[in-house]
């Protein structure tokens, strides 16, 4: 008999204290509106505009001086930064010399028109990174930020729509907005935007995001922007890589396909042959298909996604190399990191921890242990030898050093 535990906790009183973002990261980018009503009536429907009053409501995030700082101290390499510019094409050889970006050269074609990309800067930032894991949380899904720093009367792109769904945090400045119809309606992750293909059609909305404004906007919108008011613009483009139900779907049918000997027979030979008779194999695949249904199932596919999901995270390390030679001390209080991602899986008396980068192996008597440690209220070793573990220093570092539980500091 199996059983699954899924985490983690809540944020702390601490850690919702320190992040704007603590008690509700969605909430945080569409707020006033309600985190219910958006993933009930505008998720993946339609575009929703968030204006405030907040001019400095993502200051703590980034700014344009922290941009100005990442290009100058941070050794580049191609595909970590890009430049756009929707009059004039911009090549990547032009600002990459030997694999490393030349920050003359993009300074330069700034002040020329172009738009700065900084690409998947959550790598590298600790708050966005801080930002990405929590929003993760919400969405179950690989969470992504770019950077865009577009000079004054400049654009970067023309109309197009996006693969995947985006929010558009504006920090600084001003952007000018336009909004089409939706050519296709939810993209598969590849299929790309062909202006030979798909034409923008009639204008469906247009609006200025100023700085603390927010707007979301589905895959599959056409849409375009430009600075305006005279003043460069700094936003951050939230990216969601989602899964699909088709994703889903397959997964499951392979899953089937384990107990069904016929579906891993091969295709027919020649059947990549001009004149190759489909009609001859198609009741075949009718009944195929059709014992692989009667066997698909929601649960062992699901289990597959949750648990690849919670593997290819990035782990929350931070401090764990630190005090690695730093014996735990019965005054030590810890405390469960919030965001962190965990699935406990107990079989018989063998008990694995999922998490971030790979699963932790334990006892079944360890389990008790184990839920009061990644309960999110703080604990020290007397209370997890109350539970029964048998070595809770032990416990506690190796927990420590997959980043599930960090110091409390409350």
């Amino acid at each position: 008999m199996s059983q699954n535990v899924l985490g983690g906790p809540a944020p702390s009183e601490v850690a919702q204290a320190a992040a704007p973002w603590g008690r509700d990261p969605l909430g945080f980018l569409i707020a006033p509106n309600s985190t219910a009503d958006f993933l009930e009536t505008v998720y993946e429907k339609t575009s929703l505009i968030v204006h405030r009053q907040e001019p400095q409501r993502y200051s703590s995030v980034l700014s344009i001086d922290m941009v100005d700082r990442m290009i100058a101290g941070m050794d580049l390499r191609a595909g970590q930064l890009d430049l756009a510019n929707a009059q004039r094409p911009v090549r990547r050889e032009d600002y990459v010399t030997d694999g490393l970006v030349d920050r003359g050269v993009v300074a330069r074609q700034h002040q020329g028109g172009s738009t700065i990309i900084l690409q998947q800067m959550h790598q590298f930032d600790p708050t966005l990174s801080d930002f990405c894991r929590a929003l993760e949380q919400v969405f179950s899904c690989h969470i992504q930020t770019n950077i865009y720093l577009s000079p004054p009367e400049a654009q970067g792109f023309s109309t197009h729509y996006d693969s995947h769904d985006v929010f558009v945090v504006q920090v600084e400045g001003e952007k000018h907005w336009r909004l089409y119809d939706k050519p296709v309606d939810l993209p598969y992750r590849g299929e790309r935007f062909d202006r030979r293909q798909h034409k923008t059609g009639a204008l469906k909305e247009e609006f200025v995001l100023k700085a603390g404004d927010c707007a979301y906007v589905p895959r599959g919108m056409l849409h375009d922007a430009s600075t305006s008011e005279g003043k460069p613009s700094l936003h951050i483009t939230v990216g969601l890589i989602v899964k699909t139900w088709a994703d889903l779907l397959v997964e499951a049918v392979s899953e089937a396909a384990l107990y069904e000997p016929a579906a891993r027979r091969a295709l027919p030979p020649g059947y990549a042959q001009q004149g190759f008779d489909r009609d001859r194999v198609r009741p075949e695949f009718a009944v195929l298909a059709q014992r692989v249904m009667e066997r698909v199932r929601l649960d062992p596919a699901m289990d597959v996604f949750q648990d690849g999901f919670i593997r290819s995270r990035a782990p929350d390390t931070r401090g764990a190399v630190a005090r690695a030679a730093t014996p735990v001390a019965d005054a030590d209080r810890f405390v469960a990191r919030p965001f962190a991602a965990w699935r406990l899986v107990q079989k018989q008396d063998a008990l694995a921890l999922i998490t971030a980068g790979g699963d932790i192996s334990f006892v079944g008597a360890e389990k008790p242990a184990l839920e009061r440690a990644l309960s999110g209220v703080a604990f020290g070793l007397a209370d997890l030898t109350a539970e029964g573990a048998p070595k809770p220093e032990e416990m506690i570092q190796r927990l420590v050093a997959f980043g599930l539980i960090t110091i409390d500091k409350a």
